[in-house]
C-alpha cells in the first residue's frame, strides 16, 4: 500500500507542479495587493436611449460595440454596479476587461477595454476567470493538492521514523488552523 501511495505522490507531485507555482505565487501577491496591470484604450459608444439596469441591454450594447471595433469579448461574467449616481456594465475574463459606463450626454457612453498583462493573466486565471477547461484544471489541481497532503502525512504518520516529527507538527497544524480561523 505504501508503495502505491507513493508512487500516485510522486506523479501528483510531478505533474501538477507547476500549476502549484503559479497558484502559490498568485495567490500570496495578489493578498499582498500585487495583481497585474492593464494595457487599456477607451472607445466612444453612441446609444439609441439612457441604459437602466437591465443586465442584458448592457451587455448587448458592449457586445456590439466590441465587435464593430473586432474586439473578442471577456471570457467571464458581467455585473452592473453602481457608480455615483448611474450604472455600469464590468464584465471581467482572464485576457481582457470590459467596462461601459454612461458619460455626461445620455446617448454617448464609453467602453473602456483593459487587455491583460501577463501577470494579471495569471491572477484570472487563480481567480477561475478562465475557460472551462481552466477551471476544470483548477478543480483537478484542487483535489490533487488534498490528495498529496492526505498521502504524504499519511506516510509520515505510518512509517516508525517519521511519526516522531509527524504527529507533533500534526498537532501544530491543528492549532495554528485553529487560531487563523478564530483570529481570521
Amino acid at each position: 500500500m505504501r508503495r502505491v501511495l507513493t508512487t500516485v505522490h510522486i506523479l501528483l507531485a510531478c505533474f501538477f507542479l507547476p500549476i502549484a507555482l503559479m497558484f502559490a505565487a498568485t495567490g500570496g501577491l495578489y493578498t499582498l495587493a500585487i495583481k497585474g496591470g492593464y494595457d487599456e484604450r477607451t472607445l466612444p459608444v453612441s446609444v439609441t436611449e439612457p441604459h437602466g439596469t437591465d443586465l442584458a441591454q448592457w451587455l448587448q450594447t458592449a457586445t456590439s460595440a466590441l465587435e464593430t471595433a473586432g474586439e473578442a469579448p471577456p471570457s467571464g461574467n458581467a455585473s452592473l454596479k453602481k457608480a455615483g449616481t448611474s450604472m455600469e456594465l464590468e464584465w471581467t475574463g482572464v485576457a481582457r476587461d470590459v467596462v461601459l459606463r454612461p458619460t455626461a450626454d445620455t446617448l454617448h457612453m464609453e467602453l473602456v477595454i483593459k487587455d491583460n498583462t501577463t501577470w494579471r493573466h495569471l491572477v484570472q486565471l487563480h481567480k477561475a476567470k478562465g475557460s472551462d477547461v481552466a477551471r476544470a484544471i483548477s478543480v483537478a489541481w484542487a483535489i490533487a493538492l488534498v490528495l498529496l497532503v492526505v498521502t504524504g502525512a499519511w506516510m509520515a504518520l505510518t512509517v516508525p521514523k517519521y511519526r516522531r516529527l509527524a504527529l507533533p507538527a500534526s498537532a501544530a497544524g491543528v492549532l495554528s488552523f485553529a487560531g487563523y480561523v478564530l483570529l481570521g
